[in-house]
Order: structure tokens, then C-alpha cells, then sequence
């Protein structure tokens, strides 16, 4: 280290070198999250092109060579000089970060790529980029390789067979034109009027933007692009903008889907809802403008038996995970709706007591609520959540007015609705009851759990794991092997209850769920405090078997339901226990798969090697599961994280509903998939 610290210690990162650099500043994550984003960045601009009315068509295409293109028929990114520096808007927008058509209030009223720093940073973090424009007739095409040119603008004229043949392609229709002279009637005798013939009809839809880019191997973890994971995307961007058309192919596997819903976002909520009972059989459709805050909003809702709510938040088509304030303003004018409306009506006594809270008006509630506004406050260029304070009066005014017209107009919705609120509201109090027997019973700060937790000496937090472990035989091993002190153990007696078909008073009499509130320390429910965790560590470690997958199942579907927000924290775990331990001599290698026990019993010599295979945890000793499974030099563990907490919504549904039907499908299309099942 030097004694000095002057000026010649500042580092100036210029261009795009700051992407580079710290590529997670600006897409979140260098593995397939952060590589996906590349995907999104590109798309979004596409989707503020339809936004303005200037787009119908976007086609996303997963090559062979693995790269990807994004293509739509958009205005096009100007390609003419800038004044300032002389360089190309195509280039500019390209290398430049916060460059961009979104800042001048006049190209785009709404937009989600509101920072300007989106396709630079594909461009960066990219090892080739092309970006090809169609204006004015013309094709216009620039090449870079890690954020910096390494061709000029290059432009010629389209000819009219690749025009016909471009839009062919964009619209998998024929083009019919009529060839007539440009001076008069007659046929068109040279290409040249043709051309003239052609852009006349279809000029505003031949215009449009192509980026085609291959991710840099160096920055990323993975370079592999998951079709499914774009095509859910996709889906949801079509439906968020009705009529907008989104095609997307896959070279490598032959997939390919196009989607385009006129209905939008009542489409959506049905398409969430299909295969659950709904108490209303067409969705609640919501359509508002505040045009002196120059914002709309569009709400798609349907209750149906369930016992979660799920509700999907947008801000110019950027899902807001998070939320923010558009979502709070919603939650608050539904409250105030139905109570308003329900008393109005008779249906609860003015002079009640009882008054329905936010979560017993949501219960059952499938929502998505889409807000399309100018200047939209996001927190971090990741748009996870909106901040801007004014949202939340303008939506909760909005969303009131229409409510409430709406049930006065639709009495026999609003009385269902009430009667499934109420029946949330009387089972909130039997939550709220069982919580406190709960915890008169049994707290770790009077009696512990004796028989069930062995809990660490280490208090603080962060630094403490606890493991949940199915049985006795796994959580003696467990114990024996753990270092106690930081890590905890806590067996469970076989499977708890499936949360998905249960209500929180019914979840909270049993008793395994119970034990495991009370040892997380978090509450759930309207007492579920995520900053009471006693670990940061939670650690779900079952046999790698048919039975250990169901428990885990069913532990994954209780925290995605109940402490959502300890997945979102990144404190949940999956162990990653060995399925075989080979040997041959003194020489023992412990393996995952059997593709990976054939390799490594082949490099030892197929003579005199032991295989053992593992079907629990309890078959481990004590020092064979801290070596491969909890050692923190040696373990693998899978980090739960909710990637797309829509697709994760239909997965538990799917697998864990009451709908037998769709599980069985489910079952049968992806049954050829499973490589390694135990029966």
C-alpha cells in the first residue's frame, strides 16, 4: 500500500468501460438473470416504440449461432448527424450512456427505457453487436464488439424484393400492391415505381430497428439463452399491450409462439385464473385517464376461492415486482370501495364494528394493474420498484371512482365479494387466536423446542443457518455432524400441511408448521416481520428421493405463500446432498447424478471400486454429511430466488391446487424431462 493518496490515484472510467467494469450496477446480476436483462433492455425499447403508437410488431429471435436479434417495425433509431459531436444518433445512442430519445418530453410521452442507458448496455456487455435501421427506404447498419465501433454507418438503398421479402417475414402475409405509374394510371413499367408503389401503401410499416447481439462469454456466467424464460416474458409484454403482435424462435429447438391479445388485461387475469373457481365469471375492467398528470391506468380483477391474493403491478409495461406507489394506491381504494359500498348497501351495519381490512377485501383477488405515465420514478435501472408520491392519490382516486360505480351497478359481484371478505375476516381472527395459543404454548424465549431444535450458539443473524431436516435419522446425523456454532437443525416429523389448500387458521394448527414459525422467528401473517429472523441462512436439506422432493415442495410452497420476502432477501436455501459416494482404495469421491458416478468410476478403474448409493440423509454418518453437505468450504447450495414471481404463481398452483386435472398434464408434457427418478 502507498503512503500517498493524491490525484494520480483517481481512476476516469470513460465510454461504456464503467458497464464493463461493474456490469451489475446496471442489469442486476452477471448469471442467466443479468443475461435475460440484455434481452429485456432491447425489447423494452420496442415496446416504448408501440407505446407511442409508432409499433405492432416485435420478433424476437434465439439463433443457432446463439446469438439474438430483436427486431420491430418502429420509427427506427435516427441515424442522421448530431450537431454536438458529429457522430451518428445511431452511434451515440449505442456507446453513450443516458442517451436517448427519452428525455425530451416530445418523442416518447411514456416509455419504461427511461434512463437512456438500456441498449448502450447490451452494446458493452455484448462481444459483437450489430444494429441494422430501416428509414426512408434505406438500410442502415453498424457493427460494434464490446461497446465500441468497429465498422462505420454504412447505407444503401433497400431494394424492393428485400422490402417484400422484410415484410413478409414481420407479418407472415403476402404483400398485395397495386403497381401503377406514379405520374398516372397504367401499370408501373421499371422497379423504381414499383418501389415508389410499395412504400406509398406500406412506407409507415417498413420502417423498424434490428439488434442482433451475442453476450460476452468473459462477463457473463452463462451466455445460454432459455427460451422459456423470454417467451413468458414476451407473453406477458402482449398482453399488457393489447393488439401489440410479439413473435419469438428458437433456430436451436424449433419453438417458436406468437402472441397477440385484443382483450389485454382481462385476457391476463383470465389466463392467471385458468383451472381456479372465480365467484364472477368475467373480470372487473378498469380503464381511467388523469390527463392533466398525463397518466392512464387499466386494472383487470376476479376473485375466485382461493386464499392468497395475487395481484401484478406494471409501470409502462416494467413489472414492478416490488411494487411501489401505483400498488399501494390500488390495495387502498379497494378497501375503501367495498367498505363504502357494503355499508351503503346494507351489507355491513353502519354502526358495525367490524370493519373489513386490506387483506380481507384481497383474499382470492387476481389482479393486474398496468400504469402508463411520463416521468416515472424507478428505484435503480433494474425498475423494481415505482417511487413517484403522487401516483398513489391519483390511482387510489381512480381506481375508487370506478369501483364503486361498478358495484352499485353489479350488486350481486359486490355480494359475493363480501361474503368471501367476511369469511376471510372471521378466519383472520381464528389466525390471530391460534397465533396467540401458539405462542403462549411454545416460544424460544421461555420453554425452546426441546426434542425439536438444536439450535447455535451464535445470535447474530447473518452469520447463523438453520437446517430443516426430514426425520429423526436425518437430524441425528445432522447434529452430529453440524458445527453448532452457527448452524442450527430442525427435524421435522414427516409432510406438513399443503398450504395452497388451506387457510392461515387452519395451516397454524399444525403443528409441524407451528414448530417451524416459532424456530424462523419471523410470525406470519399480519404479524410476519422479515427483520425478526433468526437466520439468514434457512437451509431446506431433504433426501434426494421422491419423498425428500414432495417435503421440499411443500416447504417451498409454505415460504412462497407466508414469508415470500425471505426468498426475496436471498435467505433460503436448497442443500445439494451427494446421491452416491464411490471408492476405490483410500481414494472416495462423492458424485450428484449417475452420468457423473459412471465417469468417475471409469477414471478409477472399474475393479475393485465400492459404490454406494445414498437414499437418505440418514445413511450419511455424521462427518460424511458435514464433508459434502454443510461444510461451507465444500457444500453446494441452490439459492431460491423468484425470477418471475408470475411464472412461480402458476407453477404452485399448478403443482401443489386443488385443479388434479392440470397437475396431470403438467405430469404427462414434462414427464421425458426427469432424468433421475427414484421409485
Amino acid at each position: 500500500m502507498t503512503e500517498t493518496y493524491d490525484a494520480s490515484h483517481i481512476t476516469v472510467l470513460e465510454g461504456l468501460t464503467p458497464v464493463r467494469e461493474r456490469p451489475a450496477m446496471y442489469i442486476g446480476s452477471t448469471d442467466t438473470r443479468g443475461l435475460h436483462h440484455l434481452v429485456y433492455e432491447v425489447v423494452d425499447n420496442s415496446i416504448d416504440e408501440a407505446l407511442a403508437g409508432y409499433c405492432t410488431f416485435i420478433a424476437v429471435i434465439i439463433n443457432k449461432d446463439g446469438s439474438l436479434s430483436v427486431t420491430d417495425n418502429g420509427r427506427g433509431i435516427p441515424v442522421d448527424a448530431m450537431e454536438k459531436n458529429h457522430k451518428s444518433a445511431l452511434e451515440v445512442v449505442l456507446t453513450v450512456l443516458h442517451a436517448g430519445g427519452k428525455f425530451d418530453k416530445e418523442s416518447y410521452q411514456v416509455s419504461g427505457g427511461l434512463h437512456g442507458v438500456g441498449v448502450s448496455v447490451v452494446n458493452a456487455l455484448s462481444n459483437w453487436l450489430s444494429a441494422r435501421v430501416y428509414r426512408d427506404g434505406n438500410i442502415y447498419e453498424m457493427r460494434f464488439s464490446q461497446g465500441k465501433p468497429t465498422s462505420p454507418l454504412i447505407s444503401r438503398k433497400e431494394t424492393l424484393a428485400e422490402m417484400i421479402t422484410r415484410f413478409e417475414q414481420w407479418f407472415g402475409a403476402p404483400v398485395l400492391f397495386s403497381r401503377t405509374k406514379s405520374t398516372g394510371s397504367g401499370p408501373a413499367d421499371s422497379e423504381e415505381e414499383d418501389r415508389t408503389s410499395f412504400l406509398v401503401q406500406f412506407g409507415a410499416e417498413i420502417t423498424g430497428t434490428t439488434i442482433h447481439f451475442v453476450p460476452d462469454a468473459t462477463i457473463f456466467e452463462t451466455t445460454t439463452f432459455d427460451y422459456d424464460i423470454l417467451a413468458h416474458r414476451l407473453r406477458e409484454l402482449a398482453f399488457l399491450n393489447a393488439g401489440l403482435t410479439i413473435k419469438i424462435s428458437d433456430e436451436r429447438s424449433g419453438d417458436k409462439a406468437v402472441y397477440c391479445y385484443a382483450g389485454g388485461l382481462v385476457e391476463f387475469v383470465k389466463y392467471l385464473n385458468d383451472g381456479a373457481e372465480c365467484l364472477h365469471p368475467i373480470p372487473i375492467d378498469i380503464t381511467k385517464k388523469d390527463v392533466e398528470n398525463k397518466l392512464e391506468l387499466e386494472v383487470a380483477m376476479q376473485y375466485t376461492t382461493a386464499y392468497d391474493e395475487k395481484i401484478f403491478a406494471y409501470v409502462n409495461s416494467v413489472n414492478t415486482r416490488e411494487g411501489g406507489t401505483h400498488l399501494e394506491g390500488f390495495r387502498s381504494a379497494i378497501t375503501r370501495a367495498i367498505n363504502t359500498v357494503a355499508k351503503r348497501n346494507g351489507l355491513i351495519k353502519e354502526n358495525s364494528a367490524l370493519t373489513l381490512r386490506g387483506e380481507d377485501v384481497r383474499e382470492g383477488l387476481t389482479s393486474v394493474l398496468s400504469v402508463k405515465m411520463a416521468n416515472p420514478q424507478f428505484e435503480g435501472q433494474t425498475k423494481m420498484r415505482l417511487g413517484n408520491s403522487s401516483v398513489k392519490g391519483i390511482v387510489d382516486s381512480l381506481v375508487y371512482a370506478a369501483l364503486t360505480e361498478y358495484f352499485d351497478e353489479n350488486p350481486k359481484v359486490l355480494q359475493t365479494i363480501i361474503e368471501k371478505a367476511l369469511s376471510a375476516a372471521k378466519a383472520r381472527e381464528a389466525a390471530r387466536n391460534a397465533r396467540d395459543l401458539a405462542r403462549r404454548k411454545s416460544s424460544l424465549e421461555s420453554s425452546g423446542l426441546p426434542g425439536k431444535l438444536a439450535d447455535c450458539s451464535e445470535r447474530d443473524p447473518a452469520k447463523s443457518e438453520i437446517y430443516i431436516v426430514e426425520g429423526d435419522s436425518a437430524g441425528g446425523s445432522a447434529k452430529g455432524g453440524r458445527d453448532r456454532k452457527f448452524q442450527a437443525i430442525l427435524p421435522l416429523r414427516g409432510k406438513i400441511l399443503n398450504v395452497e389448500k388451506a387457510g392461515e387458521h387452519q395451516i397454524l394448527k399444525n403443528a409441524e408448521i407451528q414448530t417451524l414459525i416459532s424456530a424462523i422467528g419471523t410470525g406470519i401473517g399480519e404479524k410476519f416481520d422479515p427483520e425478526r429472523a433468526r437466520y439468514h441462512h434457512i437451509v431446506i436439506m431433504t433426501d434426494a428421493d421422491v419423498d425428500g422432493a414432495h417435503i421440499r415442495t411443500l416447504l417451498l410452497t409454505f415460504f412462497y405463500r407466508y414469508m415470500l420476502k425471505l426468498i426475496e432477501a436471498g435467505y433460503v436455501y436448497i442443500a445439494q446432498p451427494p446421491l452416491f459416494r464411490v471408492a476405490k482404495g483410500k481414494e472416495e469421491k462423492y458424485v450428484f447424478n449417475e452420468d457423473e458416478m459412471q465417469k468417475v468410476s471409469a477414471a478409477m478403474g472399474e475393479k475393485g471400486v465400492t459404490i454406494q448409493r445414498y437414499k437418505g440423509l440418514g445413511e450419511m454418518n455424521a462427518h460424511q454429511l458435514w464433508d459434502t453437505t454443510m461444510n461451507p468450504e465444500h457444500r453446494i447450495f441452490k439459492q431460491v430466488t423468484i425470477e418471475d414471481a408470475m411464472e412461480a404463481n402458476e407453477i404452485f398452483k399448478t403443482l401443489m391446487g386443488k385443479d388434479v386435472e392440470i397437475r396431470k398434464n403438467f405430469i404427462i408434457r414434462h414427464a421425458r424431462e426427469v432424468t433421475n427418478l427414484d421409485i
